[in-house]
């Protein structure tokens, strides 16, 4: 039966005025609220952004046909349903994800890993967000006279970064107040822009070159791979959904997430895509940020390059958010506040070094396809545990560190899961293909990027074999209330 606190959308764990105090603490029934369907403009705002528009854009770069380039966009969105799958962990277990993976790699495993990839994810991101407002606020400072090609961005990633902690700080009540507005906001702006972009677009394109055979699926797995590696990297999904009643639908948080985050994705990078067709390559050699203010009247650049930074805002805000709950569940004595300054200013260091030596496109596609080797197995091992123990979570259970505890395993280490990890990211890096780093069996194979695919079944598969006794564990025994939703 629902109570009140269930559907109130309007009470808060923290007055909007204060600083959120919580960190990875056990959130009390009492404290529960909102429905599932809040979680839509959370995840739309942050994923409103210039970044899908570059995406895009790269998919006709890589020799696409405008029709394979859609496929593409829709095929890579798919993995945001792991991140809805992933979110209904949170109020299972009333904390954030950084602790629930205690469950999956034991105590101490789950310090190294949360230790690596918590942090270097959160940086990574951080950086290719704000690398895009860096580059965009100084394209249009550089308009009005502000010309110094190293003070200009280092300035604008300052003044971003700074505001963006602040968003962090204040917390999960802030985001979830702002968001809807700020999804809103961005939503008129980008769908604004679309319609200056859909009059330079040919939709009779044709690839100067079409591809074939091989080349061909070169360019839709290496397209598919940076596409999925967003939704993929969002392991951090159950933080934002904690906060809700324990008694909150599942199919409701996995929808909400899903299609919270991959409809603006799909929409966007379709428009980058749309975009490319109607830029020659010589402006797309200047940047793509460049390139899309040249198409926008005098008024309108400023207003998007203000909508390009609110968006920048919003993503890293969620992101140093739940980053900063990172240093606490792997045992570092820091308090959540100060730890969200730490993460701002690594992310902002990464940044300033990324927006002095490489442009935004190479810097965008480039990282995005090292990410998969992480975020690939650590996302489907997350959500192979969740089905496999069918959401059943005990948060009293996670916090039991002791030796002995029942997530302690051996030693402190949960082989299955470390293993099942290490070698999906291991065979991924064989099916790989970059600039930086081909794989032989990518090689052999006419330079396929099927590191996506092969994370994902490498992991799921390891971590099927191994854990056998999962779905009858005693540690995880569901309560009445998850039982009712199974």
């Amino acid at each position: 039966m629902s109570q009140p606190h269930v559907t109130d959308p309007v009470s808060y764990p923290e007055p909007l005025a204060h600083p959120e105090t919580r960190g990875i603490e056990l959130i009390d029934a009492s404290e529960r609220h909102g429905r599932a369907r809040d979680l839509f403009p959370v995840w739309a705002a942050p994923n409103v952004s210039v970044l899908n528009f570059t995406v895009g854009a790269s998919l006709i770069l890589l020799g696409l046909e405008l029709w394979q380039a859609l496929l593409v966009i829709v095929a890579g969105s798919l993995p945001w349903i792991l991140t809805g799958i992933v979110a209904t962990s949170g109020p299972a277990a009333g904390t954030s994800g950084s602790v629930i993976t205690r469950a999956i790699y034991g105590i101490r495993g789950n310090r190294v890993l949360v230790a690596f990839f918590g942090w270097f994810i959160s940086a990574v991101f951080l950086a290719l967000n704000w690398l895009a407002s860096s580059f965009m606020g100084a394209e249009l400072l550089a308009q009005l006279g502000f010309t110094d090609p190293v003070a200009v961005p280092v300035i604008v990633t300052i003044v971003v970064a700074a505001i963006t902690v602040v968003v962090a700080v204040f917390g999960h009540s802030l985001i979830l107040r702002s968001y809807p507005v700020v999804a809103s906001v961005l939503l008129a702006i980008f769908l604004l822009v679309t319609a200056f972009v859909l009059p330079h677009v040919q939709w009779g394109y044709a690839a100067p070159a079409p591809l074939e055979g091989a080349p061909l699926w070169s360019a839709v797995t290496i397209g598919i791979a940076i596409l999925a590696s967003t939704p993929l990297s969002y392991t951090n999904s159950p933080d934002l959904a904690r906060y809700l009643p324990e008694t909150t639908k599942r199919s409701h948080i996995i929808a909400a997430t899903a299609f919270g985050g991959a409809l603006p994705c799909i929409f966007f990078t379709a428009v980058g895509a749309l975009l490319a067709t109607g830029i020659s390559s010589a402006a797309m050699d200047l940047g793509i940020e460049s390139a899309l203010l040249a198409l926008l009247p005098a008024w309108l650049g400023p207003i998007f390059v203000v909508g390009v930074i609110i968006n920048t805002i919003s993503l890293n805000g969620m992101t140093t958010y739940t980053a900063s709950m990172a240093f606490q569940s792997i045992g570092v004595p820091i308090r959540r506040i100060p730890s969200a300054i730490v993460v701002g200013a690594i992310g902002a260091a990464l940044t300033i070094y990324l927006v002095m030596s490489t442009s935004l496109l190479d810097a965008v596609n480039l990282m995005l396809q090292l990410l998969v080797l992480i975020s690939g197995p650590t996302m489907t091992i997350f959500a192979m545990d969740v089905i496999l123990r069918r959401n059943r979570y005990k948060g009293e259970d996670l916090f039991n560190e002791k030796p002995g505890g029942p997530f302690w395993y051996s030693r402190g280490w949960h082989i299955p899961g470390l293993l099942a990890v290490v070698l999906g990211a291991a065979v991924a890096s064989l099916f790989l293909t970059n600039a930086v780093w081909t794989g032989p069996i990518s090689a052999a194979m006419g330079f396929l990027d099927l590191s996506v695919p092969v994370s994902m079944i490498v992991t799921a598969g390891v971590y099927i074999a191994l854990t056998p006794s999962l779905r009858r564990s005693t540690t995880t025994t569901p309560s009445v209330t998850q039982g009712a939703h199974a």
